[in-house]
């Protein structure tokens, strides 16, 4: 997945909105709460894609080659992966949890901004 792929697959969700911040990194947010964060590596053309996981999926992938707890997120108790490589995750299984997070990223706003993003529906 290309930074442009992601940026396209992250703007496809509804009620998103981008900022690129944190040194070049593509933040997006549902609402006010970011779910997904992509960004370079310095060795590669592709970037990292990190996102908001269920527990039980981050007891799985933190183990997976390709796929690391976020750092600075992870260290702080938050269940956020990172994927650094393709290698037992490809581009669909990805999205897949891009949307995941985008739904529980979505469960943390206040119902008032859930209703006014539509995503209450």
């Amino acid at each position: 997945m290309t930074l442009d792929d992601y940026n396209a697959f992250c703007a496809s969700l509804p009620a998103t909105s981008h900022v690129v911040q944190w040194g070049g990194a593509h933040v997006w947010k549902v609402g006010s709460k970011v779910f997904a964060i992509g960004g370079w590596s310095e060795t590669s053309s592709v970037p990292f894609v990190t996102f908001k996981c269920s527990d039980i999926a981050f007891d799985i992938l933190k183990e997976q080659p390709g796929c690391r707890p976020a750092p600075y997120l992870a260290s702080r108790g938050m269940k956020w992966i990172q994927r650094v490589t393709a290698e037992t995750m490809d581009d669909e299984a990805l999205k897949d949890y891009l949307r995941d997070s985008h739904r529980l990223a979505g469960r943390n706003l206040t119902k008032r901004e859930r209703r006014e993003l539509g995503l209450d529906s």
